[in-house]
């Protein structure tokens, strides 16, 4: 049986969501089971997804099996899947960097990082040695050096790359660079959930325009009780995130709107929530004969499953990339899963190429980047 051999770095919230649902639609009909995006890519299944490496800075998951870790504080996500089978894998530590921001040192344990103090390992050695196909970021927002650290460990170590942080690596020309000349396969930055704010603030910015009416203001503010949350508290760590969310929904609009009329991004934390995110939202349009309308929504979602959802069709596609010898960013599959990808597109003009992708009629060129 054919696997797909990943590392995570950062075994968090996201984290546990998706090795929960490799388990979940282990033994079930994909056919009739909710939550797939694509049943199957590449011949690959969710299930055949294995973790063969997983890197942490937390004292409570480095030296512990992945299955155990996974479910260790801070982490709060819903649990789907209470019975993983070992893994056989023990979480690493990793460096540290900026992945911790200082102010988590307020918070009580069971809300917040807490650092171990066992060495670092040698991650990309790590990657060599168990052989993995795709490395999955999940560093916290804000991580932009522990984020190019592990873009580099995926280089010098020769495997994919998928990048769900808002740490600009697949769009940034000189990573994206690197990783084409080595021919390998890179999906970012900052993973869009399967359903959330991001997505329906997209569709609902684009279906204005398509209906012919003018957006004048929007807003979408979201508040949750995650580590995520409670790290974006840290305002100077939300630079590249502000960025992302907001160009995520400007990229949808035939007329871009002045900074002062578009916000979108975290609001606050509220530790009750826990991984459970609700998004506000308002659009304000002129219509015919420039009469002001206005909408406004509440969406409340579960974050990490919802982001899980979305990342196990990103690894797939970078799997099947690397099988096709595609180096660079891969601009379909990324411009469907990220906020933040090298080329933004209508989230339905990306699905029709991700599908032509999976159905191998994409142009298989090795020189991604130059594409766009």
């Amino acid at each position: 049986m054919k696997t797909i051999r990943i590392a995570i770095a950062g075994l968090g919230n996201c984290a546990s969501s998706l090795i929960q649902g490799i388990t979940y639609y282990r033994d079930r009909d994909l056919d009739e089971t909710a939550g797939l995006m694509h049943s199957e890519i590449g011949g690959y299944k969710p299930s055949d997804l294995e973790v063969v490496a997983a890197f942490d800075i937390d004292r409570r998951k480095v030296g512990q099996p992945v299955e155990i870790a996974m479910f260790e504080q801070p982490n709060c996500t819903t649990v789907f899947q209470k019975e993983i089978p070992p893994t056989g894998v023990i979480v690493q530590m990793g460096p540290i960097l900026d992945g911790i921001a200082v102010h988590m040192a307020k918070y009580p344990d069971r809300q917040a990082f807490r650092a171990s103090d066992a060495t670092p390992v040698d991650v990309t050695a790590v990657l060599k040695e168990r052989k993995v196909d795709v490395l999955v970021c999940y560093m916290p927002v804000g991580s932009e050096q522990a984020v190019r650290y592990y873009a580099e460990a995926a280089l010098d170590s020769g495997c994919g790359f998928v990048n769900c942080v808002p740490v600009f690596i697949a769009s940034d020309a000189i990573f994206a660079a690197k990783f084409a000349a080595r021919g390998l396969p890179i999906v970012g930055d900052d993973i869009k959930s399967q359903f959330g704010a991001t997505i329906l603030h997209r569709m609902l910015v684009r279906l204005m325009g398509d209906r012919g009416v003018q957006v004048q203001r929007t807003y979408q503010l979201n508040t949750g009780g995650n580590t995520d949350f409670l790290n974006m508290l840290e305002r100077t760590r939300l630079e590249s995130k502000k960025i992302s969310k907001t160009e995520s929904v400007q990229s949808q609009l035939d007329v871009r709107l002045d900074d002062d009329n578009i916000h979108v991004g975290p609001s606050d934390y509220v530790p009750w929530q826990k991984d459970n995110k609700l998004c506000f939202l308002r659009v304000e349009w002129d219509g015919f004969g420039g009469v002001p309308m206005n909408l406004e929504a509440r969406l409340s979602v579960e974050d990490s499953p919802n982001s899980a959802g979305v990342a196990v069709d990103a690894i797939r596609c970078c799997k099947v990339a690397l099988e096709r010898g595609i180096g660079g960013p891969l601009h379909a599959v990324s411009s469907y899963t990220m906020k933040h990808p090298p080329i933004q597109m209508r989230d339905s003009e990306a699905r029709d190429q991700l599908n032509a992708f999976i159905a191998e009629s994409s142009p298989r060129s090795t020189v991604a980047w130059q594409a766009a």
